[in-house]
Protein backbone atom coordinates (compact mmCIF):
# COMPACT_ATOMS: atom_id res chain seq x y z
CA UNK A 1 0.00 0.00 0.00
CA UNK A 2 1.08 3.56 -0.69
CA UNK A 3 1.83 4.98 2.76
CA UNK A 4 2.32 8.56 3.82
CA UNK A 5 4.14 9.31 7.04
CA UNK A 6 3.18 12.12 9.40
CA UNK A 7 6.16 14.06 10.76
CA UNK A 8 6.00 16.44 13.71
CA UNK A 9 8.24 19.48 13.13
CA UNK A 10 9.49 20.94 16.40
CA UNK A 11 11.52 24.11 16.89
CA UNK A 12 11.39 27.57 18.38
CA UNK A 13 9.04 29.65 16.27
CA UNK A 14 9.86 33.35 15.79
CA UNK A 15 13.57 32.93 14.98
CA UNK A 16 13.19 29.90 12.67
CA UNK A 17 10.22 30.82 10.45
CA UNK A 18 12.26 30.61 7.25
CA UNK A 19 13.93 27.38 8.33
CA UNK A 20 10.57 25.77 9.16
CA UNK A 21 9.23 26.72 5.72
CA UNK A 22 12.19 24.98 4.07
CA UNK A 23 11.69 21.88 6.22
CA UNK A 24 7.94 21.69 5.63
CA UNK A 25 8.39 22.16 1.87
CA UNK A 26 10.93 19.31 1.84
CA UNK A 27 8.54 17.03 3.75
CA UNK A 28 5.69 17.77 1.34
CA UNK A 29 7.93 16.97 -1.63
CA UNK A 30 8.69 13.63 0.06
CA UNK A 31 4.91 12.95 0.23
CA UNK A 32 5.04 13.23 4.01
CA UNK A 33 2.43 14.98 6.14
CA UNK A 34 4.05 17.78 8.18
CA UNK A 35 2.51 18.62 11.57
CA UNK A 36 3.46 21.46 13.87
CA UNK A 37 2.31 24.51 15.75
CA UNK A 38 2.92 27.22 13.10
CA UNK A 39 -0.42 28.92 13.54
CA UNK A 40 -0.41 29.08 17.31
CA UNK A 41 2.94 28.53 19.10
CA UNK A 42 2.56 26.70 22.42
CA UNK A 43 1.74 29.05 25.26
CA UNK A 44 -0.30 27.27 27.92
CA UNK A 45 -1.03 23.90 29.49
CA UNK A 46 -4.40 23.49 27.77
CA UNK A 47 -2.74 23.80 24.39
CA UNK A 48 0.04 21.45 25.52
CA UNK A 49 -2.55 18.67 25.86
CA UNK A 50 -3.56 19.30 22.24
CA UNK A 51 0.09 19.20 21.11
CA UNK A 52 0.52 15.79 22.77
CA UNK A 53 -2.45 14.45 20.79
CA UNK A 54 -0.85 15.72 17.56
CA UNK A 55 2.45 14.02 18.45
CA UNK A 56 0.56 10.79 19.24
CA UNK A 57 -0.73 10.76 15.65
CA UNK A 58 2.75 11.23 14.14
CA UNK A 59 5.16 8.60 12.85
CA UNK A 60 8.42 10.55 13.21
CA UNK A 61 9.70 13.60 15.10
CA UNK A 62 11.93 16.19 13.39
CA UNK A 63 13.70 18.70 15.63
CA UNK A 64 15.41 21.89 14.42
CA UNK A 65 17.57 23.77 16.95
CA UNK A 66 18.90 27.27 16.30
CA UNK A 67 20.09 29.90 18.74
CA UNK A 68 17.14 30.16 21.12
CA UNK A 69 15.82 27.93 23.89
CA UNK A 70 12.23 29.11 23.41
CA UNK A 71 9.28 30.05 25.58
CA UNK A 72 9.10 28.09 28.83
CA UNK A 73 6.32 26.47 30.82
CA UNK A 74 5.76 27.02 34.53
CA UNK A 75 8.41 24.43 35.40
CA UNK A 76 11.09 26.34 33.47
CA UNK A 77 11.35 23.83 30.59
CA UNK A 78 10.77 25.12 27.08
CA UNK A 79 7.84 23.79 25.07
CA UNK A 80 10.30 22.61 22.42
CA UNK A 81 12.13 20.47 25.00
CA UNK A 82 8.80 19.22 26.37
CA UNK A 83 7.80 18.16 22.85
CA UNK A 84 11.12 16.33 22.46
CA UNK A 85 10.82 14.54 25.82
CA UNK A 86 7.24 13.48 25.08
CA UNK A 87 8.12 12.21 21.59
CA UNK A 88 10.99 10.13 23.01
CA UNK A 89 8.72 8.73 25.73
CA UNK A 90 6.23 7.66 23.06
CA UNK A 91 8.99 5.86 21.15
CA UNK A 92 9.05 8.10 18.06
CA UNK A 93 12.27 8.06 16.07
CA UNK A 94 13.98 11.45 16.21
CA UNK A 95 15.68 13.31 13.35
CA UNK A 96 17.66 16.18 14.92
CA UNK A 97 19.12 19.10 12.96
CA UNK A 98 21.28 21.42 15.08
CA UNK A 99 22.89 24.71 14.05
CA UNK A 100 26.59 23.94 13.67
CA UNK A 101 27.94 27.48 14.09
CA UNK A 102 26.13 29.12 17.03
CA UNK A 103 28.66 31.98 17.15
CA UNK A 104 27.58 33.01 13.64
CA UNK A 105 23.88 33.24 14.49
CA UNK A 106 22.67 36.90 14.36
CA UNK A 107 22.34 38.54 17.76
CA UNK A 108 18.60 38.98 17.27
CA UNK A 109 18.14 35.24 16.87
CA UNK A 110 20.39 34.25 19.78
CA UNK A 111 19.51 33.69 23.41
CA UNK A 112 20.51 36.75 25.48
CA UNK A 113 19.52 35.44 28.90
CA UNK A 114 22.49 33.55 30.49
CA UNK A 115 20.11 31.11 32.18
CA UNK A 116 18.34 30.27 28.93
CA UNK A 117 21.67 29.92 27.11
CA UNK A 118 22.73 27.38 29.71
CA UNK A 119 19.46 25.49 29.30
CA UNK A 120 19.87 25.51 25.52
CA UNK A 121 23.32 23.93 25.84
CA UNK A 122 21.93 21.32 28.23
CA UNK A 123 19.09 20.59 25.80
CA UNK A 124 21.55 20.13 22.92
CA UNK A 125 23.59 17.70 25.03
CA UNK A 126 20.44 15.70 25.77
CA UNK A 127 19.46 15.56 22.10
CA UNK A 128 22.95 14.46 20.99
CA UNK A 129 23.21 11.72 23.62
CA UNK A 130 22.60 8.30 22.12
CA UNK A 131 21.62 9.41 18.63
CA UNK A 132 23.17 10.76 15.42
CA UNK A 133 22.44 14.40 14.58
CA UNK A 134 23.04 16.56 11.52
CA UNK A 135 24.45 20.09 11.65
CA UNK A 136 23.36 23.01 9.45
CA UNK A 137 24.39 26.65 9.07
CA UNK A 138 22.04 28.06 6.41
CA UNK A 139 18.32 27.53 5.90
CA UNK A 140 19.00 26.42 2.33
CA UNK A 141 20.87 23.35 3.63
CA UNK A 142 17.87 21.99 5.52
CA UNK A 143 15.85 20.41 2.65
CA UNK A 144 18.77 18.19 1.66
CA UNK A 145 19.45 17.19 5.27
CA UNK A 146 15.77 16.43 5.85
CA UNK A 147 15.57 14.27 2.71
CA UNK A 148 18.72 12.29 3.52
CA UNK A 149 18.08 11.83 7.25
CA UNK A 150 14.37 11.06 7.10
CA UNK A 151 14.68 8.68 4.12
CA UNK A 152 17.32 6.68 6.01
CA UNK A 153 15.22 6.69 9.21
CA UNK A 154 12.11 5.49 7.37
CA UNK A 155 14.09 2.70 5.71
CA UNK A 156 15.65 1.55 8.99
CA UNK A 157 12.60 2.08 11.21
CA UNK A 158 9.40 1.85 9.11
CA UNK A 159 6.43 3.25 10.99
CA UNK A 160 2.67 2.70 10.72
CA UNK A 161 1.92 5.59 8.37
CA UNK A 162 -1.37 6.57 6.75
CA UNK A 163 -3.15 5.00 3.77
CA UNK A 164 -6.29 5.92 1.82
CA UNK A 165 -9.43 4.36 3.27
CA UNK A 166 -10.24 2.52 0.04
CA UNK A 167 -6.87 0.72 0.25
CA UNK A 168 -7.42 -0.69 3.74
CA UNK A 169 -8.07 -4.41 4.11
CA UNK A 170 -11.57 -5.68 4.83
CA UNK A 171 -12.93 -5.85 8.38
CA UNK A 172 -12.81 -9.68 8.43
CA UNK A 173 -9.12 -9.77 7.42
CA UNK A 174 -8.25 -7.13 10.02
CA UNK A 175 -10.11 -9.11 12.68
CA UNK A 176 -8.13 -12.27 11.83
CA UNK A 177 -4.85 -10.36 11.85
CA UNK A 178 -5.68 -8.80 15.21
CA UNK A 179 -6.53 -12.22 16.67
CA UNK A 180 -3.22 -13.65 15.46
CA UNK A 181 -1.37 -10.61 16.83
CA UNK A 182 -2.90 -11.12 20.29
CA UNK A 183 -2.01 -14.81 20.25
CA UNK A 184 1.55 -13.94 19.24
CA UNK A 185 1.87 -11.43 22.09
CA UNK A 186 0.55 -14.00 24.58
CA UNK A 187 3.05 -16.62 23.37
CA UNK A 188 5.90 -14.09 23.57
CA UNK A 189 4.90 -13.32 27.17
CA UNK A 190 4.99 -17.02 28.02
CA UNK A 191 8.45 -17.40 26.47
CA UNK A 192 9.73 -14.34 28.32
CA UNK A 193 8.33 -15.57 31.62
CA UNK A 194 9.97 -18.96 31.16
CA UNK A 195 13.26 -17.24 30.42
CA UNK A 196 12.97 -15.05 33.48
CA UNK A 197 12.70 -17.83 36.03
CA UNK A 198 16.42 -17.66 36.85
CA UNK A 199 18.82 -14.78 37.34
CA UNK A 200 22.19 -14.72 35.64
CA UNK A 201 24.82 -16.87 37.34
CA UNK A 202 27.64 -14.37 37.78
CA UNK A 203 30.48 -15.11 40.16
CA UNK A 204 31.14 -12.40 42.75
CA UNK A 205 28.08 -10.27 41.94
CA UNK A 206 27.45 -7.52 44.50
CA UNK A 207 25.02 -8.33 47.28
CA UNK A 208 21.65 -6.67 46.76
CA UNK A 209 22.13 -4.83 50.07
CA UNK A 210 25.47 -3.34 49.02
CA UNK A 211 25.64 0.32 48.03
CA UNK A 212 26.04 2.09 44.70
CA UNK A 213 26.52 5.81 43.98
CA UNK A 214 24.68 7.61 41.19
CA UNK A 215 25.62 11.14 40.12
CA UNK A 216 23.33 13.66 38.46
CA UNK A 217 22.53 17.30 37.81
CA UNK A 218 19.56 19.66 38.01
CA UNK A 219 18.66 23.34 37.76
CA UNK A 220 17.32 25.49 40.59
CA UNK A 221 17.30 29.11 41.69
CA UNK A 222 19.84 30.30 44.24
CA UNK A 223 18.62 32.43 47.15
CA UNK A 224 18.63 36.06 46.15
CA UNK A 225 18.94 35.33 42.41
CA UNK A 226 16.20 35.27 39.77
CA UNK A 227 18.04 32.95 37.37
CA UNK A 228 18.36 29.17 37.65
CA UNK A 229 21.78 27.56 37.86
CA UNK A 230 23.04 24.06 37.24
CA UNK A 231 23.84 21.99 40.34
CA UNK A 232 25.20 18.50 40.76
CA UNK A 233 24.13 15.84 43.23
CA UNK A 234 25.01 12.28 44.15
CA UNK A 235 23.01 9.59 45.86
CA UNK A 236 24.49 6.55 47.57
CA UNK A 237 21.86 3.83 47.92
CA UNK A 238 21.61 0.06 48.23
CA UNK A 239 20.50 -1.92 45.21
CA UNK A 240 17.48 -3.11 47.18
CA UNK A 241 16.37 0.44 48.02
CA UNK A 242 17.09 1.58 44.46
CA UNK A 243 14.84 -1.16 43.11
CA UNK A 244 12.19 -0.23 45.66
CA UNK A 245 12.23 3.34 44.33
CA UNK A 246 11.84 2.50 40.66
CA UNK A 247 9.94 -0.83 40.55
CA UNK A 248 6.36 0.57 40.87
CA UNK A 249 6.95 2.56 37.66
CA UNK A 250 7.90 -0.65 35.80
CA UNK A 251 4.44 -2.23 36.13
CA UNK A 252 3.30 -0.40 32.97
CA UNK A 253 6.33 -1.59 30.94
CA UNK A 254 7.85 1.91 30.31
CA UNK A 255 10.62 2.61 27.84
CA UNK A 256 14.22 3.37 28.80
CA UNK A 257 13.83 7.17 28.65
CA UNK A 258 10.87 7.13 31.06
CA UNK A 259 12.68 4.87 33.54
CA UNK A 260 15.76 7.11 33.51
CA UNK A 261 13.65 10.24 34.07
CA UNK A 262 11.66 8.67 36.94
CA UNK A 263 14.84 7.38 38.58
CA UNK A 264 16.54 10.80 38.35
CA UNK A 265 13.55 12.56 39.93
CA UNK A 266 13.22 9.94 42.69
CA UNK A 267 16.91 10.13 43.62
CA UNK A 268 16.90 13.93 43.72
CA UNK A 269 13.83 13.89 45.98
CA UNK A 270 15.53 11.27 48.17
CA UNK A 271 18.43 13.69 48.68
CA UNK A 272 15.98 16.37 49.85
CA UNK A 273 16.47 18.58 46.81
CA UNK A 274 14.21 19.87 44.05
CA UNK A 275 14.72 21.40 40.65
CA UNK A 276 14.10 21.13 36.92
CA UNK A 277 15.84 19.47 33.95
CA UNK A 278 16.96 16.61 36.20
CA UNK A 279 19.35 14.05 34.73
CA UNK A 280 21.67 11.27 35.92
CA UNK A 281 24.92 9.92 34.54
CA UNK A 282 24.13 7.79 31.50
CA UNK A 283 26.84 5.17 32.10
CA UNK A 284 25.75 4.73 35.72
CA UNK A 285 22.17 4.30 34.55
CA UNK A 286 23.32 1.59 32.14
CA UNK A 287 25.02 -0.15 35.07
CA UNK A 288 21.73 -0.03 37.00
CA UNK A 289 19.96 -1.63 34.04
CA UNK A 290 22.50 -4.45 33.77
CA UNK A 291 22.62 -5.01 37.54
CA UNK A 292 18.85 -5.41 37.85
CA UNK A 293 18.87 -7.82 34.91
CA UNK A 294 21.71 -9.78 36.55
CA UNK A 295 19.63 -10.05 39.74
CA UNK A 296 16.79 -11.45 37.64
CA UNK A 297 14.47 -8.60 38.68
CA UNK A 298 13.82 -7.05 35.26
CA UNK A 299 14.16 -7.78 31.58
CA UNK A 300 14.68 -5.26 28.79
CA UNK A 301 13.92 -5.72 25.12
CA UNK A 302 13.65 -3.64 21.96
CA UNK A 303 10.03 -3.68 20.79
CA UNK A 304 7.88 -1.74 18.39
CA UNK A 305 5.98 1.23 19.77
CA UNK A 306 2.37 2.01 18.89
CA UNK A 307 3.77 4.51 16.36
CA UNK A 308 5.78 1.77 14.64
CA UNK A 309 9.20 2.86 15.91
CA UNK A 310 11.51 0.90 18.18
CA UNK A 311 12.37 1.53 21.84
CA UNK A 312 13.96 -0.32 24.77
CA UNK A 313 11.21 -1.35 27.19
CA UNK A 314 11.54 -2.50 30.82
CA UNK A 315 9.53 -5.33 32.32
CA UNK A 316 9.34 -6.77 35.84
CA UNK A 317 10.02 -10.48 36.17
CA UNK A 318 8.02 -12.64 38.54
CA UNK A 319 10.93 -12.38 40.99
CA UNK A 320 11.04 -8.59 40.55
CA UNK A 321 7.31 -8.20 41.18
CA UNK A 322 7.61 -10.26 44.35
CA UNK A 323 10.51 -8.12 45.63
CA UNK A 324 8.58 -4.93 44.76
CA UNK A 325 5.59 -6.06 46.83
CA UNK A 326 7.81 -7.12 49.74
CA UNK A 327 9.68 -3.80 49.77
CA UNK A 328 6.73 -1.43 49.23
CA UNK A 329 3.82 -3.06 51.06
CA UNK A 330 2.78 -1.30 54.28
CA UNK A 331 3.21 -3.78 57.13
Amino acid sequence: MDKRYQVFVSSTYADLKEERQHVIQALMEMDCIPAGMELFPAADEEQWEFIKKVIDDCDYYLLVIGGRYGSTADNGISYTEKEFDYAVEQGLKVVALIHGAPDDIPFGKSEKDPELREKLLSFKDKVMTGRLVKFWQAASELPGLVALSLTKTIKMYPAVGWVRANHVASEDILSDINKLRKENVELQDVVKELGNQQSYAIEGIANIDSEFTINGSYYSKRPGYSSSYKHTFSSTITWRDLFSLISPYLVEHPNDAVVKSKLASSLLEREGKSGTTISINDQEFKTVTIQFEAYGLVTTSYNKTIQGGMALFWRLTKKGKQLMIESRVVK
